[in-house]
């Protein structure tokens, strides 16, 4: 589906990659809801575009609250009219330790975002997405999502359900006129961590050589390639060569590679 002319909602759009698919989205002619849970980055991103403010629309919210997502799409339709598609980018990751050592309230915290968030804004949007002439979804997931990340366990059973959630839509919607793509970005380089309340920053700097398993991939150009696979309309997309990487080599050998992100990963891991 192209975007021109277009009204796509973005989850998370106050920063990292959800701030460079607004601006990326309007660079080819879409109109753009901006949704997130902070009111600060939010406004901080809408005081950047410039002339293009007027075709955006700005919603503080947070998406694992479903009373306020089901109020979402007729706000959005109030102020352009109409919605084409939808993109859940709104995540956050855990603290990086074991499973063992991870507590209620983070794991709660993460599925909630990161899985019921996804769950509750296609709900919502669908009925209308389906009114459309075309229309598009696309969830992201994550790196993590489909290969197993020491210290992100949680995170990436989250993010491996939004893979098969989309997968699954994806067959589900095969004749109708909505498409679904599924983002796997490896390492990016955004805000994430800060935004989940994890200190990974510390922990990377303390750890040099750990530092060097971390090649990112911009927010820009991770962007960039989301919005061609939506215009492509385009089953999945793995953003960053590490991503491409992994995804193959998971595919060669599981094993192998489980144990290669380990000993890339381990001296992050608390003792």
């Amino acid at each position: 589906m192209k975007v021109n002319g277009k009204t796509i909602v973005v989850t998370g759009g106050g920063s990292g990659i959800g701030q460079a698919l607004v601006h990326e989205l309007l660079k080819r002619g879409a109109r753009v809801a901006i949704v997130d849970l902070n009111p600060d980055t939010l406004k901080a991103t809408a005081d950047t575009l410039g002339e293009q403010r007027a075709k955006v629309s700005t919603h503080v919210l947070n998406v694992a609250d479903k009373a306020a997502v089901e109020a979402l799409p007729a706000a959005v339709i109030a102020a352009h009219g109409a919605v084409d598609g939808i993109i859940n980018n709104a995540g956050i990751i855990q603290p990086f330790v074991r499973l063992n050592d991870l507590n209620d309230e983070a794991i709660e915290r993460v599925l909630h975002v990161n899985l019921y968030g996804v769950l509750y804004m296609t709900k919502a949007f669908l009925p209308h997405l389906l009114q459309r002439p075309a229309a598009h979804i696309v969830n992201v997931s994550s790196m993590g999502g489909f290969f197993p990340v020491p210290g992100q366990t949680l995170y990436g059973a989250s993010k491996a359900a939004v893979k098969l959630l989309s997968e699954g839509l994806y067959s589900e919607l095969t004749d109708t006129n909505v498409r679904v793509t599924v983002v796997f970005p490896g390492a990016i380089a955004t805000n994430i961590s800060k935004n989940s309340g994890v200190n990974m920053e510390r922990l990377i700097q303390t750890n040099t050589s750990a530092a060097q398993s971390f090649p990112t991939t911009s927010a820009q150009e991770a962007a960039k390639m989301m919005v061609d696979a939506m215009e492509r309309d385009k089953f999945q997309v793995y953003v960053g060569n590490d991503s491409k990487l992994m995804n193959v080599l998971y595919r060669l050998n599981p094993g192998y590679a489980t144990r290669f992100m380990y000993n890339k990963m381990k001296e992050l891991l608390p003792k």
